[in-house]
């Protein structure tokens, strides 16, 4: 089964972190990246762009609406995802409890509807 987790954390606080701050993040992360390849339970990941990048689109009545930002103003902005496959929920749950955002913020995990 395929599982997704959803990284949820303050973009704000990523524009005061030093460079070293950064590389050290990223070192991480790669080395969670590592830990999910080692297993053979990763499938795919990626970073987004900040908040102040999207564009959200709805249609109401057969119009389409188009604004700049993102559809809600919260604290915490999802920032990126992961896609493993694990055999169940709880193997999924442990690798979340590993991720580094958990750390600091929130990984929302779930099945994919497409999978088997």
């Amino acid at each position: 089964m395929k599982y997704t987790f959803f990284l949820y954390s303050d973009e704000a606080a990523y524009a005061e972190k030093s460079e070293a701050d950064m590389q050290q993040e990223l070192a991480v992360f790669g080395a969670y990246i590592g830990a999910l390849r080692e297993a053979g339970v990763f499938v795919a990941t990626d970073w987004l762009q900040p908040t102040a990048t999207a564009t959200t689109v709805s249609v109401r009545g057969g119009e389409a609406v188009v604004h700049d930002g993102p559809f809600s103003e919260t604290k915490e902005q999802l920032g990126g995802y992961f896609v493993i496959e694990a055999p169940s929920l709880d193997v999924a749950l442990e690798w979340a409890k590993k991720c580094p955002v958990a750390h600091y913020g929130k990984v929302e995990v779930r099945a994919s509807a497409m999978d088997g």
